[in-house]
């Protein structure tokens, strides 16, 4: 019998292989860090909690694999393997719970998500929606904004075609409440003139530094404090590994919303691109090129194809 398991491309996954998160751990090691799929063995501990053959999803170290041994502690039961769910693990409950934490949302507030049409950014541009805040994409095409408007963005920027900095200044003159940030570089900058009075800049990632040999990308950092002074304006960081006492309780309700309905989980498998849908451990390479040219809509998903005897 042919089942397919899938496994989940984030930025993270560049920043541990260039050291960044764990400078001490040397090549080989394992990769990865989310899929969905299903049970095929137990230990002793999770043979309460679990049986072979169910539906789990899982955040854990070495993910890009064919099988991979999870504490039960981490797995989350779901519907199915679908690659839908995955889409929560990293990129539905990073966006989650820095909201829920850090964001402050109300209703009436102005919104402002960069990389909007991305893994992350579609859930922060829903869950802002379902806070009845006004909600500002940032995306690289009319194919996403189109897709932003689908999922109930107000205003989607293709900044291809629009300076997002012009948009803003001229759309939204008393400035933007919340930042959801993930790009980074001058995009960083832009989102930080954008802030309103008190206004809230959420970084989770920045993208747009990557592939730098240090992570990091231009921004004028030395006149950063003044420009927060003067608004009383402020600048987070969000790490999802910091907010594991939320995780929890975070899936439980995104599953749920996800196995509803209630909830977009836009997949990327890869189909347009050059060399077809990302099928097996060696389309993983290609997948992050995907993600970090931004071609992606969604979250980007590998498919593990799995020959499984239906006799366990």
């Amino acid at each position: 019998m042919q089942a397919s398991w899938f496994v989940g491309v984030n930025a993270s996954d560049i920043n541990y292989s260039a050291g960044r998160y764990d400078p001490s751990v040397k090549t080989p090691f394992d990769a990865g860090f989310e899929g969905v799929g299903e049970v095929v063995a137990l230990g002793l501990s999770a043979s309460a909690q679990y049986t072979v053959g169910q539906a789990v999803a899982y955040m854990a170290p070495g993910a890009f694999a064919e099988y991979a041994v999870v504490p039960a502690g981490v797995a989350t039961p779901v519907p199915a393997a679908t690659p839908e769910y995955l889409t929560l693990l990293v990129s539905g409950a990073t966006a989650y719970i820095s909201l829920k934490e850090l964001g402050g949302l109300k209703e009436g507030k102005k919104v402002l998500v960069t990389a909007a049409a991305g893994g992350t950014g579609q859930f922060a541009v829903q869950l802002a929606k379902k806070a009845k805040c006004h909600v500002i994409g940032t995306c690289s095409s009319d194919e996403k904004s189109a897709f932003l408007k689908s999922i109930g963005c107000d205003r989607p920027i293709n900044y291809h075609s629009e300076p997002v900095g012009t948009v803003l200044a001229q759309e939204y003159p008393s400035g933007v409440d919340v930042v959801y940030e993930s790009v980074g570089g001058t995009m960083f900058d832009v989102a930080v003139d954008a802030l309103a009075v008190k206004g809230r800049l959420i970084v989770i990632g920045f993208i747009s530094g990557y592939q730098t040999p240090t992570g990091l990308s231009p921004v004028k950092t030395k006149a950063l404090p003044a420009r927060l002074l003067r608004k009383s304006a402020s600048v987070r960081g969000f790490f999802l590994n910091h907010y594991l006492s939320e995780y929890r309780a975070s899936m439980d309700h995104l599953v749920e919303m996800c196995a509803s309905g209630e909830l977009v989980c836009r997949v990327d498998r890869g189909d347009p691109s050059a060399g077809g849908r990302f099928t097996g451990l060696g389309s993983v390479f290609r997948a992050v090129d995907h993600m970090y040219m931004r071609n992606n809509t969604g979250k980007v998903v590998v498919e593990l194809p799995h020959s499984v005897s239906s006799k366990l």
